[in-house]
């Protein structure tokens, strides 16, 4: 991975948590349209990111899975590619 993208991931992590700490959630269209990353990048953005809010005590979901938030089951639209709920 090269230093430009860890410095991305590190900024948009932190970007995250700022503007909702409770609810994090990346999508296809942010990642892919809006900052241009590779299919590749945005793999390591998740991998990054997944483990980060994980060991952070954060439920991680990723496009397609199933969860509950604010007592209504919810699931990870296609245009989402990961969701993270403070537990």
């Amino acid at each position: 991975m090269n230093k430009d993208l860890k410095q991305f991931i590190i900024e948009l992590i932190s970007r995250k948590e700022e503007e909702n700490e409770q609810f994090i959630k990346y999508t296809f269209y942010e990642l892919r349209v809006k900052h241009n990353l590779t299919e590749q990048e945005v793999n390591e953005v998740l991998k990054i990111s997944k483990d980060y809010f994980r060991n952070k005590g954060y439920k991680v979901y990723l496009t397609k899975e199933r969860f509950e938030y604010k007592n209504a089951y919810r699931i990870v639209q296609d245009n989402e590619l990961m969701i993270a709920i403070k537990k």
